[in-house]
């Protein structure tokens, strides 16, 4: 389960038809950029690449920051919306800690009920409090 989508890679075609471009000379690196709407530094990345590996391929992705919440950790804040639906992100949060012994924001928390399909809806039959005003009552409300 992943909380990212990865842009998709440009394709080998593509790649190609740029690269074929600039050696034929038919216009400079940045008209071909706009031509192929694409940012001119991804035009030199090309010919580097081409020039260093001697191919064009999308290179592999290069990882990113390992998810703090693990497989168990999703089990866990599963079964802890399954005893308390009610409970508030950061409450769920304190559960998670003292029970997985995690830390992770709320947001974090938000991100993997999300990715779990989990509402995070209140009841409607939860108690509400009335708001209070603090100060004098407006002379709009009169």
């Amino acid at each position: 389960m992943s909380f990212n989508n990865p842009m998709a890679a440009y394709s080998l075609d593509l790649r190609k038809r740029i690269v074929d471009a600039v050696e034929r000379g038919l216009a400079s690196k940045r008209d071909i950029a706009r031509t192929f709407s694409v940012h001119e530094t991804f035009v030199h990345k090309l010919l580097r690449q081409k020039r260093q590996r001697g191919d064009l391929a999308p290179l592999p992705h290069g990882g990113g920051a390992t998810a703090i919440l693990n497989q168990d950790h999703l089990m866990t804040l599963t079964e802890l919306v399954a005893d308390s639906p009610d409970a508030t992100l950061a409450q769920l949060r304190e559960q998670l800690r003292k029970k997985a012994r995690v830390e992770a924001s709320i947001s974090t928390i938000w991100r993997a009920l999300d990715a779990l399909g989990l509402s995070r809806k209140k009841s409607r039959g939860a108690t509400t409090r009335p708001t209070r005003r603090s100060g004098p009552p407006s002379r709009r409300n009169k």
